[in-house]
């Protein structure tokens, strides 16, 4: 009953109300940006690579953030979205990224604008901006919970979830067993990492990631030449079932467009208001600077990680349905491309994307928690909730993968309704520090920001 219950508001959800506040959202915020996702993208990459004197750089930040985006949901969600919404669903992830990545570029510049000085460095996000800007503290706590829930819990049970069952193929998997032995050894790894603080996850996540997502996409890209035969057939069947409005309207709740969004959303996660926590955390001279980088993160997650799941996928020869849902779909699609190396390959890739989602997630949790409690919780409360979210990857391991999607949608649906409009409303703040930006380029010096620049009504931290 309870997923049920679940469903029936994640379709209300998914097939109405956050269509329209993302995608009039997005497309809102690239028409006063000028479209800086493409404007900009020198920028970007300039941005990037830009090295702080001290503290966290950006590049350092958009790792955080990108181990938190590109995850299992690149894999397993993609994986889902071909099985159950088809070809077209591709598109559609495709979209949800062009658009968002101006959301992207709001929020976390707005994040760079309000962030807080801490004794490790800067910190903030939506729960901060929220706050100092509304003055509406019960309001940011709500945002902080939200996010709690479906980080901490929700979207960990399910990476846990994921990683556990690529093993499934496997003969020595056992359904009542194997999942529960692979959720403890994840949770004591987990915990080791995060009882090293910030730094470590910082330093793990860095590392990681760049190896991760190059080594996936290049070996999804050698699946693809290997089969680039098919290659034409199958962008045509993406653009054919995408505008396929008569399936479309047909079933709406379970067409390639709602999958497309969902899984789209989940791993991108552009204006939900989970990655400006981490945008936050960079050091740099211009808050401009960490807004164009999360553009990146977003391309990165969906454009090539996404985009390299799907057509290792799709060019395989296997077709998808129902029973391949999730990881089989692409377990059958690399074991039929590389034989007996792709299942390994995969366990190798899930293993390490569903880590660093892991250690990305509760870094954003982290910063939620300090928010709600006001400070840095003292040793023995950190200790404590370290021990319950290693618990919880535990549970997650064994549980039912249809409720964790479902908890996971609806409570990451919940963080966007709270943040969209929140940004919609301060996005004029961050459209001045954009003119502001330009400017001092166009001038020819490098961009240092002041927050009278802007006519912040607000007190920061910074800027001043």
């Amino acid at each position: 009953m309870l997923e049920q219950l679940i469903n029936t508001v994640n379709n209300a959800l998914y097939s109405y109300i956050l269509i329209t506040v993302l995608v009039l959202g997005g497309l809102y915020f690239s028409i006063r940006t000028k479209c800086v996702q493409f404007r900009l993208i020198k920028e970007q990459f300039k941005a990037v690579i830009e090295k702080p004197e001290n503290g966290v750089s950006s590049f350092q930040a958009l790792m955080v953030s990108t181990a938190s985006r590109v995850g299992t949901g690149n894999i397993i969600g993609v994986s889902t979205a071909l099985c159950l919404g088809g070809f077209g669903s591709v598109f559609w992830m495709w979209i949800i990224a062009i658009i968002g990545s101006a959301s992207a570029f709001v929020e976390s510049t707005l994040a760079q604008i309000y962030k807080r000085k801490g004794s490790d460095g800067s910190y903030g996000g939506p729960a901060y901006y929220i706050e100092s800007s509304l003055h509406n503290r019960p309001l940011a706590i709500v945002f902080s919970v939200l996010l709690i829930i479906t980080y901490g819990f929700g979207f960990n049970m399910l990476a846990s979830y994921n990683l556990q069952s690529t093993f499934s193929g496997y003969s020595f998997y056992d359904a009542n067993v194997t999942p529960w032995i692979i959720g403890i050894i994840v949770a004591i790894v987990v915990g080791y990492c995060l009882f090293g603080g910030g730094k470590r996850v910082i330093k793990v996540t860095s590392t990681l990631v760049p190896v991760m997502g190059v080594a996936y996409i290049v070996t999804a890209l050698i699946i693809v030449f290997m089969n680039i035969g098919i290659l034409p057939n199958i962008i045509k069947t993406i653009f054919i079932e995408a505008f396929d409005f008569k399936a479309i309207f047909g079933g709406f709740s379970g067409s390639c467009v709602i999958f497309g969004i969902k899984r789209g959303l989940f791993s991108n996660e552009a204006g939900v208001g989970s990655a400006p926590n981490a945008s936050a955390s960079a050091e740099v001279k211009h808050p401009v600077k960490q807004g164009l980088v999360q553009i990146l993160s977003v391309f990165i997650d969906t454009i090539l990680v996404c985009s390299a799941t799907a057509f290792l996928c799709m060019s395989s020869g296997v077709e998808p349905s129902a029973e391949l849902s999730g990881a089989p779909y692409v377990q059958a699609a690399l074991t039929e491309t590389l034989g007996a190396f792709g299942p390994i390959f995969i366990t190798v890739a899930m293993i390490l994307f569903a880590f660093t989602t892991l250690i990305g997630n509760l870094y954003y949790v982290d910063k939620c928690i300090f928010h709600i409690y006001g400070k840095m919780p003292g040793k023995a409360f950190m200790s404590a909730y370290y021990i319950i979210v290693s618990a919880i990857i535990f549970l997650g391991a064994g549980l039912n993968a249809d409720l964790l999607w479902g908890i996971a949608d609806l409570t990451m649906g919940g963080m966007a309704l709270i943040n969209m409009p929140v940004i919609l409303y301060l996005g004029k703040y961050a459209f001045r520090a954009l003119k502001d930006y330009e400017k001092q380029r166009k001038n020819g010096v490098e961009p240092v920001f002041k927050v009278k620049n802007i006519d912040l009504p607000h007190k920061t931290d910074y800027w001043n």
